[in-house]
């Protein structure tokens, strides 16, 4: 039977634990998994005037009653994510945006909802999903 030590030293690191030697054969080498290091400060995309944790885009602030963001959410998305291609407003007139949006929508309304969110009139999804005039 295992004694405690063996189970202790083969266990999976958890986050914060410092590292633990472990014996390969007659040599001891350190895990190379060390204590994780949480990052200070306030979000690097913040939008908030005294160094808020989140920004705008994922606020209520950001997002539009009648569904998906609205400019100032665009905005803060845009900031926080400098390499990726900015955020547009819906299309809900046609075009190639608008039909690959409403592929994707529908298949994530029918395989990620639950029946009462899919019914509900109110939920991000389907508000989102009639802003686009899917």
């Amino acid at each position: 039977m295992a004694s405690l030590k063996n189970i202790i030293q083969s266990a999976p690191m958890m986050r914060g634990a410092l590292p633990i030697k472990a014996k390969s054969g007659n040599k001891i080498t350190k895990v190379p998994n060390g204590p994780l290091i949480k990052k200070k400060g306030p979000f690097k995309g913040s939008t908030l005037k005294n160094g808020g944790s989140t920004p705008a885009w994922q606020r209520k602030e950001g997002k539009s009653e009648s569904g998906g963001l609205n400019a100032k959410g665009r905005a803060s998305y845009n900031k926080a994510n400098p390499g990726k291609p900015g955020l547009k407003a819906p299309q809900p007139k046609g075009g190639p945006r608008k039909k690959s949006f409403c592929a994707r929508m529908s298949g994530m309304k029918k395989k990620n909802t639950s029946a009462k969110t899919a019914n509900d009139p109110n939920s991000r999804i389907n508000k989102s999903l009639r802003k686009w005039n899917c």
